[in-house]
C-alpha cells in the first residue's frame, strides 16, 4: 500500500515578498489568494503538497503584518521559516530591492527553492543579459541563481516558475490560478476549468432575466411554425424585455455601481442576439435589436473594452444598414444608422487608428446627406449633424488639417445654434454648444490667439457649469464641466495668469477624482483623474512646489500604469503615461538628478516616438514629443546628441502645414535655437509670443537662463485679468 507523503505543517500557506513600490499588486494578490474558494471536488485530495485546503488563508506580507516590529531580520526569518512557500511579485523594482532579495535569500536558504513562486507584474525576464536593457530586468538576483553547499549564491543560473499577469501573457486571473496551482500541486488546467464552471454559474445567477429571456425566445422557435404570428407577437415581447434590461435596468445597475452585473446582462444579451436569425422577422424587431446592440456597445466602450465595443457597434450596424436601405424617407432610421457608424468610429479614435475613424464619420455624414429634404430642420437630424462635424474635426485635427478641421467645427456651431434657439432646447443640445466652443478655442489657440482661445474656453465652461448646477447628480454633465475646466486653467497658465490656471487645474482634478470614487471601474474618469495631476504637476514644479509636483506626477504614473497593463492597446492611455514620465524626468532635472532626468525622459520619448510616427499630425503627441527631446538634448553631456535632438525638433515643428502660429510651437522652437546658438534667428519668434501674450513659465525661465529680457505684456495681462475677474472662480 502506498504512503502518503508526510508534508510539515506551516503557519502561513505563502509568504508574499515585494518591493513597496509595487503595493497595489501586492493588496491585490493577497486579497486574491485569501478570499479564492477551492473548488470543491479538489478540496481534501492529497497531493505532493499536502492536503488540499478549502481555503488558502493565511497569507503572510511583511509590510502589513511587521508595521509595529522592533525586529524586523528576526520577524522576517520566523515567518519565511512559518510559511510552506515564498511568492515574489517580480518587477523592475522589486529586482532592484535589497530586501527582496534578502527574502529570497533566506527561503532558499531554509531548503525550500522549489516552493518559489513568481508573479511577473512588469519589466523583462533575463533583460539583464541584454545590453542597454538591463533596467528592464524583473527577476531579483537571488532568483536567477541557485544556492551553494556554502549557503551563498552560485554563478550557476536558474529560471524560477513563474505566473505571468502582464497584458498579452497569462493576465490576472490565469496568473493567479497558477501561482494557486503550484502551491497546492495541483494541475493548472483542473483549477481553470473548474474556474470557468464556477464562473459560468456565478453569471447564470446574476443573469436570470437574460437566461429567462433565452428559454422563452427558445420556446418560441419550436412553435413558430405552427403559430408564426403569436411565436413574432412573443419574441417582440422577449426582445422588449431585453430592452428594459439593458435600458431602464442597466441604468439602476450603474447607479448602485454594480458594473460587473451590468457588463453580465450585456454579454448573456449579446450570446442571445447572436443566436437569432435576421430574416424572418420584422423590421420594428430588427430596429430593437439593432438599439440594444448599441447599447451593449456604449456600456463596453466606457469600461474601455474597445473590441467588445467594436463587435457590438458592428453587430448593430449590420442590421441597421439594411434598414436605413429599404425606407430612406424615414429619418429615424437614416440617423440611427449613422450614430452606430460614427460609434464604431470611436473605438478606431481611441485605438489610434485615425484613418479608420475618418472613414467611419465621412460615413455617417454620407448617411445623413441621403435624408429627405423636408427634413432637414429636424432636430434629431441636426443633433446627429453636429456630433459628427465634431467628430470628423477631431480626426482631421489629429490629421494636422486644421483648416478642414475648423470648418467642420464652424458647421457644429451653426446647428447647434440652431438647435438651442427655441425654447425648449434639450440639455445634449447645450453641451454641444459648449464643446463648439471649445473646439473653436482651440483652433484660435493653434492660430496664436490666445485672446479669443480663453474668451470660447470662457463660453464653454458658464454653459457646462450652469447646466452641471442644475443638475448635480448627472455625472456626465459634471465630467465635461471638468474638462472644461481643465482646458481653461491651462490655457490661463500659457496667458500668464499663473494661479488661475493652477486653481481651476485642482478643482478639475477635485472634481474628477469625486466621479472615479462614485464609478470605480469607469476608466474615462480615472484617466482624466491622472491627466490633470500631470499638468497641475508641472505648475507645481515651475513655481517651485517640487514636492508637492512629485505628488502629482506619481499619483498619475499610478493610475496610466494599471490601466496601460490592463489595455495596452488604448495610444491614448499609453500618451497619458509618457506625459507622467516626461513631468517626473523635469522633476529629477530640477532638483539637480540629471542621470534620472536623462533616463525617465528616454522611457517617455521611447513611447511617444512611435505614437508620433503613426500620428505626425497630431498637435498633443508633436508637443509632447519635441518636450521629450529637448530635456535630453539638456540632460545629456554628448554634445553631437544634443545638437541632433534639437535639430530634430526644428525640423519636425517647421514642417507643420497648418497651425504653425501655436505659441506652444514657437516656444519650442526658441528654446531649441537658443540651444543650438542661434539667437538671432529666435528674437522674431520671441516678439510674436510676446505679442500674442503668451508667458508660460517655462518660456520665461528659458529666456532668463539666456540673459533675455521678456517683459510682461501689460495691456494683454489686464485683458486676461478682466476675463478672469468676470468669470467663474
Amino acid at each position: 500500500m502506498s504512503q502518503e507523503p508526510i508534508v510539515p505543517v506551516f503557519r502561513y500557506r505563502a509568504f508574499i515578498s515585494y518591493s513597496h513600490q509595487d503595493k497595489s499588486w501586492a493588496d491585490w494578490l493577497h486579497k486574491a489568494l485569501e478570499t479564492y474558494a477551492i473548488p470543491a471536488r479538489l478540496v481534501g485530495q492529497t497531493t505532493a503538497a499536502g492536503v488540499v485546503p478549502r481555503r488558502l488563508a493565511p497569507v503572510f506580507r511583511d509590510r502589513d503584518e511587521l508595521a509595529s516590529a522592533t525586529d524586523l531580520g528576526r520577524k522576517v526569518n520566523e515567518a519565511l521559516a512559518a510559511s510552506a512557500n515564498l511568492v515574489v511579485i517580480c518587477s523592475p523594482r522589486s529586482a532592484a530591492s535589497r530586501w527582496v532579495n534578502e527574502e529570497v535569500l533566506a527561503f532558499k536558504r531554509l531548503g525550500r527553492s522549489e516552493h518559489i513562486f513568481c508573479l511577473i507584474v512588469d519589466g523583462e525576464p533575463g533583460a539583464s543579459g541584454l545590453p542597454g536593457r538591463e533596467a528592464e530586468e524583473c527577476f531579483a538576483t537571488a532568483l536567477r541563481h541557485r544556492m551553494g553547499a556554502d549557503g551563498q549564491l552560485s554563478a550557476e543560473t536558474t529560471e524560477p516558475i513563474a505566473a505571468d499577469a502582464r497584458p498579452g501573457k497569462d493576465g490576472r486571473t490565469h496568473a493567479k490560478l497558477k501561482l494557486i496551482a503550484g502551491m497546492l500541486d495541483l494541475g493548472f488546467d483542473q483549477l481553470r476549468q473548474r474556474e470557468q464552471q464556477r464562473h459560468q454559474r456565478r453569471l447564470a445567477m446574476v443573469t436570470a432575466l437574460a437566461v429567462a429571456v433565452t428559454v422563452v425566445t427558445s420556446t418560441l422557435a419550436v412553435v413558430a411554425v405552427q403559430a408564426r404570428r403569436v411565436a413574432e407577437r412573443e419574441r417582440n415581447q422577449a426582445e422588449g424585455l431585453v430592452g428594459f434590461m439593458l435600458g431602464d435596468l442597466n441604468d439602476k445597475v450603474r447607479q448602485v455601481q454594480r458594473l460587473d452585473i451590468m457588463e453580465a446582462v450585456d454579454d448573456r444579451a449579446m450570446a442571445y442576439f447572436k443566436s437569432l436569425p435576421s430574416t424572418d422577422v420584422t423590421d420594428t424587431s430588427l430596429q430593437q435589436r439593432a438599439k440594444a446592440l448599441e447599447k451593449i456597445g456604449s456600456v463596453r466602450l466606457d469600461q474601455g473594452h474597445l473590441d467588445a465595443a467594436r463587435e457590438s457597434y458592428q453587430a448593430a450596424a449590420t442590421l441597421a444598414g439594411p434598414l436605413a436601405a429599404r425606407a430612406p424617407a424615414d429619418l429615424s432610421r437614416q440617423v440611427a444608422y449613422s450614430r452606430v457608424i460614427a460609434f464604431m468610429g470611436m473605438t478606431e479614435w481611441f485605438r489610434g487608428n485615425l484613418d479608420a475613424a475618418e472613414k467611419n464619420f465621412t460615413q455617417a455624414q454620407d448617411v445623413l446627406r441621403r435624408a429627405p429634404r423636408q427634413a432637414k430642420a429636424d432636430p434629431d437630424l441636426t443633433q446627429q449633424w453636429a456630433t459628427v462635424d465634431n467628430d470628423l474635426g477631431h480626426v482631421l485635427e489629429a490629421h494636422g488639417k486644421l483648416d478642414q478641421a475648423a470648418t467642420q467645427y464652424g458647421n457644429m456651431l451653426g446647428h447647434c445654434r440652431e438647435l438651442v434657439s427655441g425654447a425648449d432646447a434639450k440639455t445634449e443640445w447645450q453641451e454641444l454648444l459648449g464643446e463648439a466652443h471649445n473646439n473653436l478655442g482651440k483652433m484660435a489657440l493653434m492660430r496664436g490667439d490666445l485672446a479669443t482661445a480663453i474668451a470660447e474656453y470662457r463660453a464653454d465652461d458658464a454653459i457646462e457649469t450652469a447646466m452641471s448646477e442644475r443638475d448635480p447628480k448627472d455625472h456626465d454633465q459634471r465630467e465635461n464641466m471638468v474638462r472644461v475646466r481643465a482646458i481653461l486653467g491651462r490655457t490661463l497658465a500659457l496667458g500668464g495668469q499663473v494661479q488661475a490656471g493652477a486653481d481651476h487645474l485642482q478643482q478639475a482634478i477635485d472634481g474628477a477624482t469625486q466621479l472615479s470614487q462614485f464609478e470605480p471601474k469607469s476608466t474615462s474618469f480615472r484617466a482624466k483623474v491622472a491627466l490633470y495631476s500631470t499638468q497641475l504637476a508641472r505648475l507645481r514644479r515651475l513655481t517651485g512646489e517640487l514636492d508637492a509636483a512629485r505628488q502629482l506626477s506619481a499619483s498619475a504614473r499610478d493610475i496610466f500604469g494599471d490601466m496601460t497593463r490592463q489595455d495596452p492597446s488604448n495610444a491614448e492611455w499609453q500618451q497619458g503615461d509618457a506625459e507622467a514620465r516626461l513631468e517626473q524626468a523635469a522633476q529629477f532635472h530640477a532638483a539637480g538628478q540629471t542621470a534620472e532626468a536623462h533616463a525617465a525622459g528616454t522611457q517617455a520619448l521611447a513611447v511617444l516616438a512611435p505614437l508620433q510616427a503613426k500620428q505626425p499630425d497630431e498637435r498633443t503627441l508633436l508637443l509632447d514629443t519635441a518636450n521629450a527631446r529637448l530635456l535630453l538634448a539638456n540632460t545629456t553631456a554628448d554634445a553631437r546628441l544634443a545638437e541632433q535632438w534639437r535639430t530634430a525638433v526644428l525640423k519636425d515643428i517647421t514642417s507643420v502645414t497648418s497651425g504653425g502660429g501655436d505659441p506652444r510651437l514657437l516656444a519650442l522652437r526658441v528654446e531649441a535655437l537658443l540651444g543650438l546658438d542661434r539667437q538671432a534667428d529666435a528674437e522674431p519668434l520671441i516678439r510674436q509670443l510676446w505679442a500674442s501674450g503668451y508667458r508660460d513659465l517655462h518660456l520665461v525661465a528659458a529666456l532668463a537662463h539666456d540673459g533675455i529680457a521678456y517683459p510682461a505684456n501689460l495691456a494683454f495681462q489686464q485683458h486676461l485679468q478682466d476675463t478672469v475677474a468676470g468669470g467663474h472662480r
